[in-house]
């Protein structure tokens, strides 16, 4: 955890992406965004490629990523977008991805997720599913990726939390739910948790000259909330009885839930930033558990013991 101020930018909540990286030159430089092809990952590969970087989608099912990309119009400039198949669930995926990139990285977007799935699945690995996909396989794709990230002498890991990460510190003790009862909002906040601790942890990598942050994109409706019911959409105020849903004034577009991901990933007024965590465009201030006010990053989320323990439990478990 630091001890300066938080950042502060310009950009106010409800910024887009366009704002963000407006004046931005990415011409040669090489992107990877997990899950580019939907929601904000589509935004932020958009984004990155308008400002001329070359992007790589990774995607669990290539084929319908193809088909979504097909609607982005390049603008003039913009860099060569392609698409690469990568299951985070599965080590043996995320092997060949890594093994078949070459030359430098200069930014990994670690945005695809998995939230509040109903009941307790796992991977061949025998993980549970939510922390395999939102945080081992993004682990085990990042620090397989180190090499390029290094060789780019500025490379930045981007990594999308959620601000549920508040509701669960990492159980350390049990990670898996093998002992303890499944929820799935602890288990998803418990995995988002950990994408934050990842941004701690990476500080080890700054003398590569690789940052690493995590954010909280903000309310957005896409396709992660494929497994929240009805009802506990209404519960949560988020649809009305008949399914339509209510917007609220903290509710963003897509476009601009993915502002603070290219922010992160590519604006100068971030460079040289690492181990912190973002929401609406500003460094988050940390925020003590019983806190109940909304926002901020939970000292739990932030302390670099757990980050440097989960580095360690990560690393032995993507090892098998």
């Amino acid at each position: 955890m630091h001890d300066s101020a938080p950042l502060t930018t310009p950009f106010h909540s409800h910024a887009t992406t366009t704002e963000v990286l407006a004046g931005a030159d990415l011409s040669g430089r090489r992107a990877i965004v997990t899950g580019g092809a939907s929601g904000i990952g589509l935004e932020t590969t958009r984004a990155l490629a308008a400002a001329g970087a070359e992007v790589t989608v990774a995607a669990r099912d290539p084929r319908s990523a193809e088909e979504a990309l097909r609607g982005l119009s390049p603008a003039p400039g913009a860099g060569p977008v392609e698409v690469r198949a990568l299951d985070l669930a599965d080590l043996d995926s995320v092997g060949a991805f890594a093994k078949a990139w070459q030359g430098p990285l200069d930014i990994l977007v670690a945005n695809a997720g998995v939230m509040a799935l109903p009941t307790r699945e796992v991977t061949a690995q025998g993980w549970e599913m939510q922390l395999a996909v939102n945080h081992l396989g993004h682990f085990a794709l990042a620090t397989a990726l180190h090499g390029g990230l290094r060789a780019s002498g500025s490379a930045r890991l981007v990594i999308v939390s959620s601000g549920a990460h508040r509701s669960a510190a990492f159980d350390f003790e049990d990670p898996q739910f093998e002992r303890r009862p499944y929820d799935r909002w602890t288990a998803y906040g418990q995995s988002k948790t950990a994408d934050v601790l990842l941004a701690v942890g990476a500080r080890r990598w700054a003398g590569d000259g690789i940052t690493a942050n995590a954010l909280n994109p903000g309310w957005i409706s896409t396709n992660l909330q494929r497994h929240v019911d009805d009802a506990t959409m209404r519960e949560m105020g988020a649809i009305d009885e008949d399914g339509n849903i209510i917007p609220q004034p903290y509710y963003k577009s897509p476009e601009q839930g993915a502002a603070t991901s290219v922010l992160l990933a590519a604006s100068p007024l971030v460079e040289g930033v690492t181990g912190r965590y973002f929401e609406d465009n500003q460094e988050a201030p940390v925020v003590a558990d019983d806190d109940e006010r909304p926002g901020g990053v939970a000292a739990h989320a932030v302390d670099t013991g757990a980050a440097d323990r989960l580095w360690d439990y990560a690393a032995a478990a993507v090892r098998g």
